[in-house]
Formats: structure tokens, sequence, C-alpha cells
């Protein structure tokens, strides 16, 4: 064997282990945010049966309906659900094996993340839904019921990330994307199905430091948390998986 194919063929040994790396990092980062999530639906069920007390910093007093707690709980929910949906499509239009295996980390995640989200608006006697309510203004309430940092800090999160025209928060895909991403197979999916989901994650960091500085709720804080530095770990993965594709995120 020349010098130099026996470079070649380290190089490719390599791969597999900086990847297996990579992956374990994010696995990792993923699993501290599904146990800050088991732990925050037993915290707020204690919370629900009146046991709570200012010195463990915890409250018995349900969040208000229009507080930064209950629409941050709505709006994830719905957030996540659309992170499922993509990862779902993309498992079916490519065989690739490291894309397939972060749509499936993403959907679990962030599917039992949002029956977390959507658990504690049940226990808090919440709508799940409220009509005139329009997505993200959790992250401008006033003071008050919400127990948040204030108006002025709601509008600067915000600003971070931005709904694009035609995406209902920040982040989110618009129906053409989603069609577009159907529509694509193979390499293509890959590189739209990892753009989309950066763009996502960025907007779902932005919506969870808002909850982690303004809910009051301290088990939800911690499961704001637990999904900013999660995602962030996703988003070096993804910012990898697209560099090794020849693409880069978008914008």
């Amino acid at each position: 064997m020349t010098g130099e194919a026996g470079e070649a063929e380290g190089e490719e040994r390599g791969r597999p282990r900086r990847a297996s790396r990579t992956y374990w990092v994010a696995g990792s980062a993923v699993g501290l945010a599904l146990l800050f999530a088991v732990g925050a639906t037993v915290a707020a069920a204690s919370d629900g049966d009146g046991g709570g007390s200012s010195a463990s910093g915890t409250s018995s007093r349900a969040p208000g309906r229009y507080s930064p707690d209950a629409g941050f709980a709505r709006d994830m929910a719905v957030h996540h659900q659309q992170a499922v949906e993509m990862s779902f499509i993309v498992r079916d239009r490519t065989g690739d094996e490291p894309v397939r295996s972060l749509a499936y980390d993403i959907a679990n995640t962030q599917a039992n993340q949002r029956g977390m989200l959507l658990g504690w608006l049940d226990l808090w006697g919440l709508p799940k839904v409220i009509a005139d309510e329009p997505p993200m203004s959790w992250m401008a309430a006033p003071d008050g019921e919400t127990g948040g940092a204030g108006e002025a800090g709601g509008h600067h999160e915000h600003g971070t990330g931005a709904a694009k025209p035609g995406a209902l928060m920040p982040g989110m895909a618009t129906k053409e994307e989603l069609a577009a991403l159907g529509a694509a197979g193979g390499r293509d999916a890959e590189v739209l199905y990892l753009q989309l989901m950066t763009d996502h994650h960025k907007g779902g960091v932005a919506m969870a430091r808002g909850c982690a500085r303004q809910c009051a709720t301290p088990a939800e804080r911690a499961l704001a948390q637990g999904m900013v530095e999660a995602q962030q770990s996703e988003l070096t993965l993804m910012a990898d998986m697209l560099k090794q594709r020849g693409a880069a995120p978008r914008g």
C-alpha cells in the first residue's frame, strides 16, 4: 500500500469516529433535555397539589391564562409539532443513515417534550389553544400575572427570532417549504431538511431563552434551558453535516 493510499484509508477510518463523537455530544444534550422534561412533569404535578412554598422557589398557584408559562407551553408545542413532521418527512425521502438518525432523535425528543408542555396546560386547567392570542404574545407580556421580565425584555427577545413571512413563529417552515421537502429526495432532501431544521432550532432557542428568563415555574424554566443546550448542540452538528454535503445554513 502506498503512503498516499494509506493516508486516504486512514482519513476514511477517522470519519466515523469523529461523527460518532459528535453524535454522542448531541445525544447527551438530548438526553439531558428529556431528564429535565421528566423532572419538570413531576414538579408540576407536585405544585398542582398545593405543596409548593416560597422557600423552595415554587408556587401552588397555577400560571395565568396569558402568562409566559402558559404562552410558551402553547407556542412551543406547536413549534415542536412541525419539527416532528419535518423529521418524519425526511425519514422517507433519504436512505442516509446519519440524517435519518438525527431526524429520529429530533422527532423522539420533541414529541416527548411536546407531551410534557401540553400536560402542564392540563394540570394548570388552561386551554391548549386560544383563538384570540397571537403567537409569541407572551414574550412581550407585561409584568403582573406573568411573573416575567416585562414588556421591554419580551420585545428584545422576540427581535432575535422574528417569524419570516408565511411562517407562524420564529424558525418555522412555510407550507411551500414543507411541500418542497416532501417533493425532494436523496441529497436534496437531506440538505433542505438540515437547512430548515437549522432555522427551526434557531427560532426554538430564542423562544426557550425567553421562557428561561420570563417563566415563573422553576420546572418549566429548567426544561426551557435544557432545550437551549440540546438544540445548540444539534445546530453545531447540522452545520457540520451540511458542510459534508457541500452546503451551508441559509441566511
